[in-house]
C-alpha cells in the first residue's frame, strides 16, 4: 500500500513538473532571465503587423465611399508590411490616442501624420521620415492675418493635442482664443460652421477643405511649424525601429517616396531626413 501510494505521488509530481515547464515554454519564460518577444519577433510569429493610421486626414488618410482606408499613410503601412512579408492590420485612431495606443501595445507602429518633438521623443522612439508636411493657420481671405501678433482676440479651431496645437498655443498671443476640438473632422466642421474665424491644420488637409467648400474663400494665412511625418514606434523596440528605417531608406533610394507623395500629394517627398 504505501509503494503504491509512494509511487503515485512520484507520478503526480512528475505531470506537475512537465506542465509547468509547459507553461514556461509558452509565456517565453516569464519570470526567469529569459527575455520576452520583441514587437518584431511577434510580427514575424504571428505574420502580422498592426499599424495605427488616420481616418480623418485626407490625402494621408480617410474613409473612402465604400468604407475602406485609403491615403498615403495607409499605402506606406501596407508598402512597410509588403517588405517584412506579413499582413498589415490597420487601426484607424485619431491624433490624441495615436501615442497612447502604441504605448499600450495596442498597436505597433503609427504611421499617422505624425511629427517629432522633444517632448514625444520621451514618450516614444520614432524611426525615419516618410512623407512631407507642414501646419498653418488658414482663413478666408477677407481677414488680415500676416503674423502671430494678428492672432490676437480671433478664434481659431484646432484638433486637441496635436502638433498644431501644441505649436499654435507657444505662437499665439494671451488672448487668442483657441477652441480645440476632439478630432480633425470636428476640427474642419467647427471651422466650415463658422464657429471660428481661422483653423490651424496640415496643408494638405486645409487643400482638401478648400476644394470641398469654396465658397469659404479659404487661404493660408501663417506658417506654424514645418514638420514631415515619421514613423512612430514603442520605446526600446530598437529591432523593429532599424528594419523600419532600412525600408524607408530604400524606398527613398528607389523612388517609391517620391511616387507616394506625388499620388497623394501632388509633389515629390524631398530631402526627407532620415
Amino acid at each position: 500500500m504505501r509503494e503504491s501510494s509512494l509511487r503515485r505521488r512520484q507520478l503526480v509530481g512528475s505531470a506537475l513538473g512537465l506542465a509547468s515547464s509547459l507553461a514556461w515554454a509558452q509565456t517565453g519564460g516569464s519570470g526567469s532571465n529569459q527575455p520576452t518577444d520583441g514587437a518584431y519577433d511577434q510580427i514575424m510569429r504571428v505574420r502580422k503587423i498592426i499599424v495605427a493610421v488616420p481616418p480623418d486626414q485626407p490625402p494621408y488618410g480617410f474613409m473612402d465611399t465604400d468604407f475602406s482606408l485609403r491615403g498615403l499613410d495607409v499605402d506606406m503601412a501596407r508598402y512597410i508590411a509588403s517588405k517584412l512579408g506579413v499582413q498589415a492590420d490597420l487601426v484607424p485612431v485619431v491624433s490624441a490616442n495615436r501615442i497612447p495606443y502604441l504605448q499600450s501595445g495596442k498597436v505597433q507602429l503609427v504611421i499617422s501624420t505624425l511629427g517629432k518633438n522633444p517632448e514625444r521623443e520621451k514618450q516614444i522612439d520614432f524611426a525615419a521620415a516618410y512623407s512631407p508636411f507642414f501646419q498653418a493657420v488658414f482663413g478666408p481671405k477677407t481677414l488680415s492675418v500676416r503674423t502671430a501678433a494678428d492672432l490676437s482676440g480671433k478664434t481659431i479651431a484646432v484638433t486637441k493635442g496635436a502638433l498644431e496645437d501644441i505649436e499654435l498655443t507657444k505662437l499665439a498671443p494671451p488672448n487668442a482664443d483657441i477652441r480645440r476640438m476632439d478630432d480633425n473632422t470636428k476640427t474642419a466642421s467647427a471651422f466650415v460652421a463658422g464657429q471660428a474665424q481661422l483653423v490651424a491644420m496640415g496643408a494638405s488637409a486645409a487643400g482638401m477643405l478648400m476644394v470641398r467648400n469654396p465658397k469659404l474663400d479659404m487661404e493660408y494665412k501663417l506658417l506654424i511649424k514645418d514638420s514631415p511625418n515619421y514613423v512612430g514606434v514603442a520605446k526600446g523596440e530598437d529591432r523593429l525601429r532599424l528594419m523600419v528605417n532600412g525600408i524607408i531608406a530604400e524606398a527613398k533610394k528607389s523612388g517609391e517616396l517620391d511616387r507616394l507623395a506625388r499620388k497623394w500629394l501632388g509633389r515629390p517627398a524631398g530631402d526627407l531626413p532620415l
